[in-house]
C-alpha cells in the first residue's frame, strides 16, 4: 500500500499543478483582455481539459485518505465489525466503478485518437486528455481494491497516522 500512496500523492501534486497552471492562465487572460484588449486563445478549453485530467488525478489521493462521503447515519449503531466490513465493501464497489470508467475512459480515447478529434479553436487532440486520465483511475482501481481486500487498519497507521481510530 506504501508504493501505491506514494503513486498517488504524486497524482494529487501534479493536479495541483494543473490547477495553478488553470488559475494563472485565467488570470492572466482576464487582465490581459482588461488592460490591452487581447486573451489567450484557447484558455477555455485549455481550462476544460487540465480540470478534466486534474479531477481524475485527485480520485487516487481521495481514496487513499478515504476522503469519499460516506454517509454513516444508518451505520453509527452497528459494530465496529459491521462498520469495517461495510467500508471494505464500498471500497470494492467503489474499484468497480472506477474499473469501468478506467475501461471507458480507454475506449473514449481510442476513438478520440482514431478519428483525430481535436478542440475547436487550438486544434488540441483531445485524446491526450483522455489518456491523462486512465492511469490514475486505474490506479484508484487498485488503491480501492487492495483497501476492500485487506482493510484500512494497516494503512490507517502506516501511510496516515492522522486517520488512528
Amino acid at each position: 500500500m506504501k508504493a501505491l500512496s506514494t503513486l498517488a500523492k504524486l497524482c494529487a501534486i501534479l493536479a495541483g499543478l494543473l490547477l495553478i497552471f488553470i488559475t494563472l492562465m485565467t488570470c492572466i487572460s482576464v487582465i490581459g483582455r482588461d488592460l490591452i484588449g487581447k486573451t489567450i486563445v484557447g484558455d477555455f478549453e485549455l481550462s476544460g481539459a487540465a480540470a478534466g485530467a486534474a479531477i481524475a488525478l485527485f480520485m487516487p489521493w481521495c481514496q487513499v485518505r478515504r476522503g469519499n462521503i460516506v454517509v454513516d447515519f444508518f451505520t453509527t449503531k452497528a459494530s465496529p465489525a459491521a462498520q469495517d466490513a461495510m467500508e471494505r465493501i464500498g471500497a470494492l464497489l467503489l474499484g468497480c466503478v472506477m474499473a469501468l470508467m478506467a475501461w471507458r475512459t480507454s475506449v473514449g480515447g481510442l476513438n478520440s485518437f482514431s478519428t483525430h478529434s481535436e478542440t475547436q479553436i487550438l486544434g488540441f487532440p483531445e485524446w491526450v486528455v483522455y489518456a491523462v486520465m486512465v492511469p490514475p483511475l486505474a490506479l484508484t482501481v487498485l488503491i480501492a481494491l487492495h483497501q476492500g481486500l485487506f482493510g484500512f487498519a494497516a494503512q490507517t497507521t502506516q501511510d496516515n497516522p492522522e486517520l488512528a481510530v
